[in-house]
């Protein structure tokens, strides 16, 4: 075989085994899409159970949440809305819709988000008394990153069952504490409002127990402080008259 040939039947033979590795990685990419999306949603699922303080690891994830109701929110109006399929609805993407979701001015747009969407999805936990949980999506931005999370209420709709991020890119061993279990228990019992107002807050440095402001206060981040206040900004915005303030009131005066 001459020098030619050889060099061609090498090009031909790599050339093959490129189409059929890329038919090979792209079949197994469809074929596996509906399991990663599977497991995608029941991380999802698993991350507001526990933000609520309700996950069982030793459980099946899909038992437990057969107990959380999905609802749709119209922020607007504070009200629950059918307008959109909550079992469809991504509110992700609806963010980066112009006809889902609204343009934020530099005032009203503390947790740096840019859009917020015009419907929420929510979960709730009722019980025998009516509703024991609300567990409501919140984001905004850190030091480097957007957080991701669930902030989940008591049956008053004010005091906090529990927080819990589940994205973020914030600095390991500093941002990155937003996953440290001892300064997530910090939340549970904070109230949210005073007289109306959303006066939970993440304060610099740590809570003076003995002061009456301390039931609104939790402890800052060590040497993280651009993290803690985008973490105060965002949880003032979703709680506030942009966010779910509307919704929980109306909640509140259904369930009494």
């Amino acid at each position: 075989m001459s020098s030619h040939e050889s060099t061609k039947h090498t090009l031909i033979v790599a050339l093959a085994l490129c189409i059929v590795c890329s038919v090979v990685v792209s079949s197994a990419a469809v074929l596996l899409r509906p399991a990663q999306q599977a497991n995608k949603e029941l991380d999802k699922k698993a991350n507001i159970l526990r933000a609520a303080g309700l996950l069982d690891e030793n459980r099946s994830v899909e038992e437990q949440f057969a107990n959380v109701q999905t609802r749709i929110v119209d922020l607007d109006t504070g009200r629950f809305t059918d307008a959109v399929d909550a079992g469809s609805y991504d509110q992700r993407k609806a963010a980066k819709d112009p006809s889902l979701s609204e343009k934020l001015s530099g005032e009203q747009d503390i947790a740096k988000i840019g859009r917020r969407v015009k419907y929420a999805t929510v979960y709730l936990v009722s019980g025998p008394s009516g509703i024991e949980k609300v567990i409501l999506p919140i984001k905004g931005y850190g030091l480097w990153s957007t957080l991701y999370g669930f902030l989940a209420l008591e049956s008053d709709m004010n005091t906090v069952a529990g927080l819990g991020f589940y994205e973020h890119a914030e600095t390991p061993g500093l941002g990155g504490e937003v996953d440290n279990p001892e300064w997530k228990a910090k939340w549970i019992g904070k109230k949210v409002y005073a007289d109306g107002e959303a006066k939970l807050s993440v304060i610099k440095g740590s809570v003076d127990g003995s002061s009456p402001a301390a039931v609104y206060q939790v402890d800052g981040l060590s040497g993280a402080t651009l993290t803690s206040k985008g973490v105060d900004n965002l949880i003032h915005f979703w709680m506030g008259q942009n966010g779910y303030a509307g919704f929980l009131t109306n909640l509140r005066a259904e369930e009494a």
